[in-house]
């Protein structure tokens, strides 16, 4: 009964006045205010968390002076989100709300410095933002995935879904069974990620005559007869495709395959799609890994894109190359530079390109000059620049650390290592009453004397006289830097808000130190990376007197969640006291057939498990969690989710069900209706307190 009183008392630190969003001026009861939020003991609650509103999409207008962005707020009680688009001043000042419906709006365009367009449902809307009046500029049934503006606003270019069509021979079988929900497939990548494929993104061409179009003219730019992924499905969007300034040609990224050939290959090219003449080249033929996200100089002349060397590795380095349009010359910018680019923009004089480049476990803004190819760092800070526009000479960038989530900082083009000026104050008014944990850098010897970043996150209410349990955060990916990232998820403040501290290693696989520490990971998944681990608390519970080496525990998703798995298999010195696994791979023989992207298993693990004959293969699967559950000695919550279909749930069933065969302590969270992550906010509300609750209970 004590330990529910106290755990009671902790999810009451938010309160939200009248649990129910703010009157917006619009009748309809689904729209979604923002909320009022009290802290009462400045603790950074999963409550607190859900309350902050969440920026999404920015634009800053043609003449620089206007900044519209979408914030999404969140009802607890309708377990549900709703997107609004707020307008303000790029010199500062007050934002106010310029669309209050319950369908959300998102991306937003400018036409010019009065009307912008954006996406609500099944249209596409145009508003006078002076005056807020709207018109229709177009709808589709189906809706708008995202659209882009030509440059003279004539015409855009919008994402639409066609349908998987079944072929003849297996069509004939549904006749007249309507009702029946089973599906035959005769190939693979019939799932991914988290959905059925039973539909593929196109771009469509649609032309405006007086600021409307109609789609049922609309040009299917791949084609109808093309059944492709543009763009590239899971996470693709309008970044992968751009009209070049003259408007006379669209530049897009495309995988050119359809099952098992997708399933085994990450070969995406960039095609440039004439718009008179209608055909189309690829124009980055002969590269064979990913080729995306593609963007033309102001002057029409370069066109740079995000380049893969390697087919089949999808985390290989991000390299900046550009086409020359006139000779046909291609240039890789970071040829000389040991990290990946992405974001790429030409300054507005093109003699600059900017990207942001995962950096020593930051996501910063470097430049690289046309001419000379040299480069040099424009930001710097304790933050993750994760994307960003230019106007003039000013840089608006989506910015984020482990203490504030995404608000909008302003640079210069010409900044050197700058420390930017935060413009926006989407959740100043709540934050202001939180007392966040430190976030510290630190710098340890890895055991074969390599130099590792370690993020240390402080207890909120750290004092130096005493001594707190403390949490391995173990990263997925596996090829994912652990950056200033801020989540819903893994929200190292929350973890602080609860009195932890939290060891954040950047341990071998991770980008942003180089391509060889990335590297080093793949066929070796319980080599080094793992003793970067256990050495990244060894070193930290000497190091800092403050935690308590007697109350360690370890989380981890995905690859992190494949970490818990084999940590707890070597535990011989009972080094951690409780375990959390969220959507982790347990079994990889299993884990090798049920997934759905198999350049991952091909390249990460060297094949498939009965490829005895590859020594990389036989290391790989030697390694496998579930063949060191007999050494399981330690308490384990599982937590897995129905809808991932990239680790599927039996693997986090398996993992539980061992722990209780073998006698542990073990619990099993399972979400029927969520994906590799956790969305629904009530959905997530249990995560955290589950988290919460469960190392509280070993822990302290």
């Amino acid at each position: 009964m004590k330990k529910k009183s106290i755990l009671l008392a902790a999810f009451a630190t938010l309160a939200v006045v009248g649990c129910t969003p703010k009157d917006t001026g619009n009748a309809n009861d689904d729209v979604i205010g923002k909320p009022e939020v009290k802290v009462e003991d400045g603790r950074f609650t999963p409550e607190v968390m859900w309350g902050l509103g969440k920026m999404g999409e920015t634009a800053v207008s043609p003449d620089g002076t206007q900044l519209v962005y979408a914030a999404t707020y969140y009802d607890m009680e309708a377990n549900k989100g709703n997107s609004e688009l707020y307008l303000m001043p790029t010199a500062g000042g007050e934002a106010k709300q310029l669309t209050k419906t319950s369908q959300g709006e998102f991306n937003p365009v400018w036409k010019d410095d009065h009307t912008l367009l954006f996406c609500r449902g099944t249209q596409i809307v145009s508003m006078n933002v002076d005056n807020q009046t709207e018109t229709v500029v177009a709808e589709n049934e189906g809706g708008f995935e995202g659209f882009k503006l030509a440059p003279d606003g004539n015409s855009l270019i919008y994402i639409a879904t066609l349908p998987v069509e079944r072929p003849d021979h297996l069509e004939k079988l549904y006749a007249g069974l309507d009702k029946t929900t089973g599906r035959i497939n005769e190939d693979l990548m019939y799932r991914h990620w988290d959905c059925w494929v039973d539909e593929y993104p196109h771009i469509f061409l649609l032309s405006l005559e007086n600021g409307k179009g109609d789609v049922a003219n609309a040009i299917d730019v791949l084609g109808a007869d093309q059944p492709f992924e543009c763009p590239m499905r899971p996470w693709g969007g309008t970044e992968q495709f751009n009209f070049s300034p003259d408007g006379k040609y669209i530049a897009y990224t495309c995988r050119k395959k359809t099952g098992k050939e997708y399933s085994l290959s990450t070969n995406s090219d960039i095609y440039l799609y004439d718009i008179e003449s209608g055909e189309t080249r690829n124009v980055s033929e002969g590269i064979m890994g990913y080729d995306q996200n593609p963007v033309f100089s102001h002057d029409g002349k370069l066109l740079a894109w995000e380049s893969m060397e390697h087919d089949g590795y999808e985390s290989d380095k991000l390299r900046l190359m550009v086409l020359n349009m006139e000779s046909g010359e291609k240039t890789d910018y970071t040829a000389d530079f040991d990290y990946g680019v992405s974001g790429i923009t030409f300054t507005n004089d093109d003699k600059e390109m900017l990207a942001v480049v995962m950096y020593r476990g930051m996501n910063e803004i470097f430049s690289f000059d046309v001419a000379t190819k040299a480069i040099r760092q424009v930001t710097k800070g304790q933050h993750d620049v994760n994307g960003f526009s230019i106007n003039g000479n000013t840089i608006y960038a989506n910015q984020v650390s482990h203490q504030y989530p995404q608000e909008v900082y302003t640079y210069n083009v010409q900044d050197n290592e700058g420390a930017g000026s935060k413009l926006t104050t989407l959740n100043d008014d709540v934050l202001s009453q939180v007392r966040m944990g430190k976030s510290e850098e630190r710098w340890i010897k890895t055991r074969d004397g390599k130099d590792m970043l370690v993020w240390l996150i402080y207890p909120y209410d750290y004092d130096s006289t005493k001594t707190y349990p403390a949490l391995l955060f173990c990263e997925g990916g596996p090829q994912s830097m652990v950056s200033q990232f801020w989540s819903t998820r893994w929200n190292f403040e929350v973890m602080s808000g609860a009195g932890y501290f939290v060891i954040a290693p950047n341990r071998r696989g991770c980008p942003g130190f180089g391509t060889a520490w990335c590297e080093e990971i793949s066929g070796d998944y319980g080599g080094l990376c793992m003793q970067d681990y256990m050495q990244s608390v060894d070193v930290l519970t000497k190091e800092v007197k403050q935690i308590d080496p007697e109350r360690v525990g370890a989380c981890g998703a995905s690859f992190g969640a494949f970490s818990i798995y084999w940590l707890a298999g070597h535990n011989e010195n009972h080094r951690f006291k409780a375990f959390l696994a969220h959507n982790g791979m347990f079994n990889f023989d299993q884990q090798c057939l049920e997934t759905e992207e198999y350049w991952f298993t091909n390249w990460d693990l060297g094949g498939t498990y009965w490829q005895t004959e590859n020594p990389r293969v036989r290391k790989s699967f030697a390694q496998s969690p579930h063949l060191f559950v007999k050494n399981w000695n330690t308490p384990l919550c599982v937590v897995h989710s129905e809808f991932d279909f990239r680790i599927v749930a039996s693997q986090g069933m398996a993992a539980y069900n061992a722990a209780k065969l073998m006698g542990l302590e073990a619990r099993y969270l399972y979400f029927p209706d969520e994906t590799h992550w956790v969305l629904r906010p009530q959905n997530s509300l249990l995560w955290h307190r589950n988290f919460i609750d469960w190392f509280d209970k070993y822990l302290k």
